[in-house]
């Protein structure tokens, strides 16, 4: 089998809701053993990897489910843009204005060695909660290649405009 010369993709959808003169995102807790015991810089935007024959909004909604286990709620995606994270993967987000209730993520699982080298093959989560946040505590919690969709979440929302978006359709 010929190496994976295509450069790695991901791609995600960022729920908010308005809250007063703000916002809040939905962000989730990484499961599994490394992230346990961290809070800071251990929260992503529902996501994951796609192949080049996949498209990105497709696989925003794919990952928007596996990982909070409900389909994506209705509305308009507003193009968050693309992130070079510093491994080199390019994440593509989107946002959806909506109310999900974090409790209710059934969220899909993933199964690894642990510990390592035990042999031992255990199941964790793919993400062990989903939490609402302001963007002040989203920029402390997401990793920080993530961040930035966050930012420019909240330029869309106050720039004096309202957010430019494209139909679901998807």
């Amino acid at each position: 089998m010929a190496p994976h010369t295509t450069a790695r993709r991901s791609a995600g959808l960022l729920l908010f809701r308005r809250r007063g003169t703000g916002f809040e995102v939905l962000i989730g807790h990484m499961g599994g053993p490394f992230w346990a015991r961290r809070e800071s810089a251990a929260w992503s935007v529902p996501k994951g990897e796609y192949e080049p024959e996949e498209e990105a909004r497709a696989a925003a909604r794919r990952e928007f489910e596996e990982e909070f286990g409900h389909p994506v709620p209705d509305g308009t995606w507003v193009a968050l843009g693309e992130s070079r994270q510093s491994g080199g993967k390019t994440v593509t987000v989107w946002a959806v204005e909506a109310d999900l209730d974090p409790a209710a993520a059934v969220p899909g699982t993933f199964t690894m060695e642990w510990p390592r080298g035990s042999g031992a093959q255990r199941e964790f989560p793919e993400i062990d909660r989903f939490a609402w946040c302001t963007p002040e505590l989203a920029a402390e919690r997401l990793v920080k290649g993530q961040r930035v969709f966050v930012d420019r979440l909240r330029d869309r929302l106050t720039g004096g405009r309202g957010p430019a978006a494209h139909g679901d359709g998807a």
